[in-house]
């Protein structure tokens, strides 16, 4: 974990979830000040992270947001904070955290069950363009 970019943000995510890699590709256009950096939930590194911070991957169905040095959310409170350091307008739908965890984490949980079904999911995990490539983590 020493190698980890202590300065961003790391999300972890379903790297064969079509959904997923549209957040991920929404995250990286609105992500002004580089603030994020990416990781497939199904990576070594992943693991390793995953492992590090005491979550499961067999009981893990979400997103992951992990701030070296700092703390980790995941479920709603993780979109919620990842919307909170993206520009503009993106960043005020930290306001959602009015509504009760257990209701947020209820909705994330139902549209993480129907997911697949709803969006797809690849074969493998997505592969970055060059341009890209810098903002996954190996």
């Amino acid at each position: 974990m020493q190698n980890l970019p202590l300065h961003k943000k790391i999300i972890l995510f379903d790297g064969v979830c079509n959904l997923c890699n549209s957040a991920v590709q929404f995250i990286i256009k609105h992500d002004k000040k580089d603030v994020f950096r990416f990781v497939p939930l199904q990576s070594d590194l992943g693991l390793d992270i995953l492992k590090y911070i005491g979550i499961d991957f067999a009981k893990i169905d979400s997103i992951v947001l992990y701030e070296p040095g700092v703390a980790y959310y995941y479920k709603s409170d993780a979109a919620l904070q990842i919307a909170k350091s993206l520009n503009g307008l993106y960043s005020f739908g930290i306001i959602f955290k009015i509504i009760p965890n257990g209701i947020r984490n209820q909705l994330y949980d139902y549209i993480a069950r129907n997911r697949y079904n709803w969006f797809g999911k690849k074969e493998s995990c997505m592969i970055p363009t060059p341009e890209l490539k810098i903002k996954f983590l190996e």
